[in-house]
């Protein structure tokens, strides 16, 4: 393997490394790890003939087992597993053995689809296991302890101890056949996935090479660590890599983990046109169309990838988020299995099946998705925020708390956790709790707007007059000056408490003004008039005219007030 180049200088020396890593990948039959690098290599220029990377050496041992290795290579690209490890066993290659180990890996594999595919449905479906897993590790381990695993070989038993969840050594592992073989991306995927925090992260040796910038970009998207991701993905494309749809690909998706909408919209629209057959991501695109109800878009988007490959699992979840904006739930709910069918360890296809069974009232069915969801992987906060809702409509609280929280702690800066936690604290009467959950909410951006009319309720239940009114008063000024309608659904609740309430503390003027702005309000109308007729009734009774309205209160018996007046002058209904 050429030298490493741990920056982005030479991007001749980094081109070299993909071409030869291509090869290398593609004699192990390592097909997703070939198309990764290939994607990133044809982002790239062309290299002239004379800078093209030589084919690798033969060792004594490749040439020996150079037919049985083209022979069971040939097998093995037609999958048949069995066939192929039955002729490598004996070769002494180390291609030649990571090939016999990883046919007997994938045997097990496709044994074990099979009798899952062939049990009753995803949810109901027994622990089937790969019976090949014990085997391979007792052989893998011999190997390993004596130092004879190179870094393809390392990867194939990381694999093997990470599917009979020996997590720790796994990761040890995957370290390891990084070092080992820095090029390969698949184990830095593997990695990926077992890696459940920044601190783990950051406790992790790794080599220092150009490609574990992209580790590090992957590995701060799912963290939710979206900003960091995504000035080192504008670093990658910067340093010559801005023609990669891998990149703009997980651009897309970092967009969509933090709900900015339109820009992950318009990325995914430039994905498309770059590669019209492309079908990963596009499960996360479609998620994208069904937030924004976009039915046309997304019934074009299910027919067009059924037409390329209708049994990927990216298809079966389009059309599944398909059938559920046209409220189908049960067609939507199939479409999911389907998807499970054909990958058990699809992570969205879970997660949605739970939102349908769900939409059913379904609850049984729902915690067990998000649950096999949680298991595929601990990060998805959909899942413990679908568990947290399951709960909450079997009211059950103290679950909710719980799965709220482990929600929030992966979303921190999450309106929706925030507001979620903090009904469940108000349920469970911890208001402490609850006021700083919905201020939170507020403060890092409410998204559905509801933070500050929960908190201003919730002071309004507990007699806090002057805190509710605060509340109020903020949730109505960012109301109108975000320039949203009138007829937004609280905005009459916020003004008949604060009619009242100024009409209270005697400030007539602000008082009034409410109640005038109460009669834009078919649900409030009669209220607002109500309170106008009072208004006048006290104006009447007056001898002389109300004191300044920004000083202190004038009445003996009525404390000084905290709140500032409501200003809705430069405001039309």
């Amino acid at each position: 393997m050429a030298a490493l180049c741990s920056e982005f200088g030479d991007l001749v020396q980094i081109k070299k490394q993909l071409i030869t890593v291509i090869s290398l990948c593609k004699e192990r039959g390592l097909v997703h790890s070939v198309k990764w690098a290939s994607e990133l290599a044809f982002a790239l220029d062309p290299l002239p003939k004379n800078e093209l990377p030589p084919s690798a050496t033969f060792t004594e041992e490749d040439a020996q087992d150079l037919d049985v290795l083209g022979l069971a290579k040939s097998y093995f690209d037609l999958k048949e597993y069995d066939r192929a490890a039955y002729f490598l066993r004996g070769c002494r290659s180390q291609k030649a053995y990571f090939l016999y180990m990883y046919s007997r890996y994938l045997s097990g594999e496709k044994k074990k689809d099979d009798e899952t595919v062939d049990s009753l449905g995803p949810l109901e479906k027994g622990q089937v296991r790969n019976e090949a897993l014990r085997e391979l590790r007792v052989e893998l381990s011999k190997k390993h302890s004596a130092g004879e695993l190179e870094g393809f070989t390392l990867y194939l038993y990381g694999v093997v101890l990470r599917k009979l969840d020996l997590l720790k050594e796994a990761v040890e592992v995957f370290v390891e056949a990084t070092h080992a073989l820095p090029l390969h991306w698949g184990a830095w995927l593997e990695l990926c996935n077992l890696i459940t925090n920044i601190d783990m992260l950051k406790s992790l040796s790794l080599p220092d090479c150009w490609i574990r910038d992209f580790f590090m970009a992957h590995m701060y998207t799912e963290l939710q660590m979206i900003k960091e991701a995504l000035q080192k993905y504008q670093s990658l494309i910067e340093s010559g890599f801005s023609k990669s749809t891998y990149i703009i690909s997980q651009i897309a998706v970092a967009y969509h983990n933090i709900r900015d909408i339109d820009q992950a919209l318009a990325l995914f629209n430039e994905l498309r046109e770059q590669d019209p057959f492309r079908i990963e991501n596009m499960d996360t695109f479609s998620n994208l169309l069904y937030v924004r109800s976009m039915k046309p878009e997304l019934s074009y988007l299910a027919h067009n990838l059924v037409e390329i490959d209708k049994y990927r699992v990216e298809t079966c979840c389009v059309i599944g988020n398909y059938y559920s904006l046209r409220s189908q739930h049960e067609k939507a709910a199939l479409y999911f299995q389907r998807a499970l069918k054909l990958n058990p360890r699809c992570l969205g296809a879970w997660t949605l099946m739970g939102h349908e069974y769900m939409e059913m009232k379904n609850t049984s069915a729902a915690i067990q998705a998000y649950r096999h969801a949680i298991e595929v992987n601990k990060r998805d906060y959909r899942a413990w925020y679908g568990l947290g809702q399951t709960y909450e409509i079997l009211k059950m609280p103290f679950y909710c708390l719980y799965y709220y929280r482990k929600a929030h702690q992966l979303r921190p800066n999450d309106s929706r956790m925030l507001v979620a936690l903090g009904e469940s604290y108000e349920k469970l009467s911890q208001h402490v709790e609850a006021k700083k959950c919905y201020w939170r909410a507020y403060s890092v951006g409410d998204v559905e707007r509801m933070a500050l009319l929960k908190l201003a309720k919730l002071h309004e239940q507990l007699n806090e007059s002057d805190d509710a009114a605060q509340c109020y008063i903020i949730y109505i000024q960012d109301i109108f000056s975000c320039g949203e309608q009138l007829e937004h659904a609280e905005v009459s609740t916020a003004l008949r408490y604060l009619g009242q309430y100024y009409f209270k503390n005697k400030l007539y003027d602000e008082a009034s003004l409410c109640a005038q702005r109460c009669c834009d309000y078919n649900d409030a109308r009669e209220e607002g008039k109500a309170l106008l007729r009072q208004i006048s009734q006290v104006r009447d009774h007056m001898e002389a005219s109300s004191t300044d309205l920004f000083g202190p209160l004038s009445s003996n018996n009525t404390p000084v007030r905290r709140v500032s007046p409501l200003d809705l002058s430069s405001f039309s209904p």
